[in-house]
């Protein structure tokens, strides 16, 4: 049976196959596959770089984590409702491992900037890992744990039980593939740290 997205509203987007790969981004996701929702500040830049790894299945781009059950992209950016701007993720943890995911996530943005990702400010850009069972939540609080210690100050990503998932408008999903030049402020930020042995195995 195949894992659909859980908890999941689709009232602003009526695009259902994803623009690079023609995948369904909402359904009919293959047996064995898990799902996490990423926040890395600015979604267009994140999902970029987690469309295009190995082993992820499709990326859609939505809203999460706030107070309000209508979240679109004008309210989440008045910093009101709550929700951040989050990346869902479907990958075969049989080709990457939620470790390595976590290994992308924490090095190509800064997860100790509260309220904000670079010239972003406000809740909606913070740092949030929405999980969908107890090992990713484990793995996430020790990746936390692990990349506190080699930026040497406090990580300040949003660990949770995935909430209520809203797709977000058409426009926004895969904007960098329909928008080459668009804005992007992702990248490596220069602080590394060695997979789990678990990962490397």
């Amino acid at each position: 049976m195949a894992h659909d997205i859980q908890n999941f509203q689709n009232d602003l987007c009526e695009t259902t196959s994803h623009f690079v790969n023609r995948k369904e981004m909402f359904s009919g996701f293959p047996d064995g596959t898990e799902q996490v929702q990423l926040g890395m500040g600015c979604f267009w830049g994140a999902e970029r770089i987690l469309w295009k790894l190995d082993g992820v299945h499709v990326t859609s781009v939505g809203y999460a984590g706030g107070h309000t059950t209508d979240p679109d992209y004008k309210k989440t950016c008045t910093g009101t409702t709550g929700h951040a701007e989050m990346v869902h993720v479907v990958y075969d943890p049989k080709v990457i491992s939620f470790d390595e995911i976590l290994k992308v996530f924490f090095e190509n943005h800064d997860p100790t900037q509260g309220n904000r990702q670079g010239n972003d400010m406000g809740p909606q850009y913070r740092s949030a890992i929405f999980t969908y069972n107890d090992d990713q939540a484990r793995r996430a609080k020790e990746a936390s744990d692990r990349y506190a210690e080699a930026y040497g100050r406090p990580v300040t990503t949003e660990l949770r039980d995935a909430p209520t998932y809203f797709a977000a408008e058409d426009y926004h999903q895969q904007y960098l593939a329909k928008n080459p030049q668009g804005y992007c402020m992702h990248g490596p930020t220069g602080i590394v740290c060695h997979l789990p042995e678990r990962a490397a195995v």
